[in-house]
């Protein structure tokens, strides 16, 4: 009626639908017989069956539910795709999850899409505060290295994958970047001074290394009682402390090298880039005649 829809539903009455007797004496039309009792062609047989119909986007649906005993939400979803495929089911059957199951994939797909945007984020605030379009990379640099060593703390401490794990990267990402900005930092300001790029580097990593240590071990410390708590909620936020705990403590020593490192490599780049097309261009090899000589001088 008009914009709105009205479902309709068609029922027989009570007197004829109370018995099987009485299913078989509907009649339905027949283009040359008239009306033909159901009886005439069918048969009728008590078999089981649903006690409702279930739909979803117009097709049927089935509905298992279960609750988990012991067992990650990651690993239970595993699980079941592992069953349905053993099923070898026709093309024109699917599954799809629900519930918590369907919230987990959802967050992770979300987790991924805010991780990107985190990342552009950081660079544009690091850009403007350096100043520089290549210091905040060197910096972002050691994310690559923090987020495996993440993942692999999650399988040594067999920590499930969810949410306030997620959560734990997204600080784990932070932190981790606070050594780069340490150290860049002050390999700025030492070449300001006028020292030359190698002995800056080992100057800044001698300077703010005492700090990076000081920092980490305190971060450190402080998730240990919250990754060995106990009571309601103690499982949620064990996962957040756990990755920070691993993440940062496997990841310390690689970003303290990586940092300095991609620093040196894009500082070379960057001279190259900078020098004339015509001085990049190597030299040409000396004669052997004239290198014999030389060496005889």
């Amino acid at each position: 009626e008009e914009d709105e829809q009205y479902d309709v539903w068609l029922r027989a009455e009570a007197a004829n639908r109370g018995s099987e007797l009485r299913i078989q004496d509907i009649t339905l039309p027949s283009p040359t017989a008239g009306l033909v009792p159901l009886s005439n062609i069918a048969e009728l047989r008590e078999e089981y069956g649903p006690s409702q119909i279930e739909r979803y986007n117009r097709q049927r649906k089935v509905t298992i539910s279960a609750n988990l005993d012991n067992m990650a939400l990651g690993d239970a979803i595993q699980a079941m795709r592992d069953a349905v495929r053993s099923l070898d089911m026709p093309p024109e059957y699917d599954y799809r999850f629900g519930g918590r199951a369907r919230s987990l994939e959802e967050t992770i797909s979300n987790f991924a899409i805010a991780f990107g945007l985190s990342l552009v984020f950081m660079y544009m605030v690091l850009a403007a505060q350096f100043e520089s379009f290549v210091d905040p990379v060197t910096i972002l640099l050691a994310l690559p290295v923090t987020v495996p060593f993440a993942l692999l703390s999650l399988l040594l401490l067999r920590q499930p994958m969810d949410i306030y794990a997620i959560f734990g990267l997204f600080m784990l990402v932070g932190i981790v970047k606070k050594n780069g900005i340490l150290q860049i930092d002050y390999i700025r300001v030492l070449r300001r001074r006028g020292v030359q790029r190698t002995p800056a580097i080992l100057e800044a990593n001698r300077t703010r290394l005492r700090p990076i240590l000081m920092t980490t071990v305190m971060l450190v410390a402080g998730m240990i009682p919250i990754a060995l708590g106990r009571g309601p909620g103690s499982a949620s936020r064990a996962s957040l402390a756990k990755v920070i705990i691993g993440g940062q403590a496997l990841s310390l020593l690689l970003t303290l090298v990586v940092t300095p490192v991609a620093y040196s490599v894009f500082d070379d780049i960057a001279a190259w880039l900078a020098r004339p097309r015509r001085s990049r261009q190597p030299a040409p090899a000396a004669p052997a005649e004239t290198l014999l000589k030389q060496e005889a001088v």
